[in-house]
């Protein structure tokens, strides 16, 4: 079960549409690249979370117990190349409005198809609000505006990356994830400026058997410490590790060696 409740993701998805929209209507240059995904334009990277959203509002809405084709999905690729700045705004609010209906309505425990082992609406509820997290991080970097995310939703979005990377690893044999095996190596995220009551320190475990993590201050080979937003959007690959609010202590190739093989898209 996702450590926060299925009405603060919700809740969450729609406070970061309303923000993801801020940056589309603040005069950026919806053509311009986005850096920290530099096969997308900043149109493009909208396009593709607003897909994303109505994806999963179909699947909720509709139960679906099988992966929904794309061209199923009503308005799924966006206004096309080269809206309005206003015209993409209504469709990406539409698409928040859809996936927030739909999860309320369902709950967190209605079971519908998901890649994860986890079948339920809660997964996906979780997931998106973590997607949306992370390419807003990407939307604001490129439009050079500030970012900013809530401790407990930054936290838990490491939480949930460090789950997925551990299922990719046993159950995706192709993927880079699994050349994490080997020799007996650790990483310790540590969040500098939590607030009370918020563990945000992580220790990750690289040995032959994969990859383990848990909460909790210990030693490690590498330590990667600085504020917590920081902290996520450099475990994201979204911000350098020479950015001067980081500090990475310890043997800083076991980091880049993990960072080398977790992408989030």
């Amino acid at each position: 079960m996702p450590p926060l409740a299925h009405d603060r993701y919700i809740d969450e998805i729609a406070r970061q549409v309303a923000q993801t929209r801020d940056v589309v209507t603040s005069g950026a240059d919806l053509s311009a690249p986005v850096p920290t995904c530099p096969d997308w334009r900043l149109e493009e990277l909208v396009c593709h979370l607003g897909g994303a959203l109505r994806w999963v509002a179909a699947t909720i809405a509709g139960r679906a117990q099988e992966r929904i084709p794309n061209d199923e999905v009503p308005e799924i690729a966006g206004p096309g190349p080269g809206s309005a700045p206003a015209v993409l705004d209504a469709w990406f609010a539409h698409s928040g409005r859809l996936v927030v209906d739909a999860l309320r309505e369902a709950g967190p425990d209605t079971e519908v198809w998901a890649w994860a082992d986890d079948r339920s609406s809660g997964f996906w509820a979780r997931r998106m609000a973590h997607e949306i997290t992370v390419h807003r991080a990407d939307a604001t970097l490129a439009a050079g505006l500030p970012y900013e995310v809530a401790p407990d939703i930054a936290a838990d979005a490491i939480d949930e990356w460090l789950e997925l990377v551990e299922w990719v690893q046993h159950n995706m044999a192709h993927d880079p994830a699994r050349d994490m095996r080997g020799p007996d190596r650790s990483i310790h995220l540590h969040a500098t400026d939590a607030p009370p009551g918020l563990d945000a320190e992580w220790l990750i475990r690289l040995d032959e058997n994969g990859v383990r993590h848990s909460r909790g201050h210990a030693r490690a080979t590498v330590a990667l410490r600085g504020p917590l937003t920081s902290v996520l959007l450099a475990f994201y690959r979204r911000l350098p590790l020479d950015s001067p609010e980081l500090e990475v202590v310890g043997e800083r190739g076991v980091l880049e060696f993990w960072l080398e093989r977790t992408a989030f898209g």
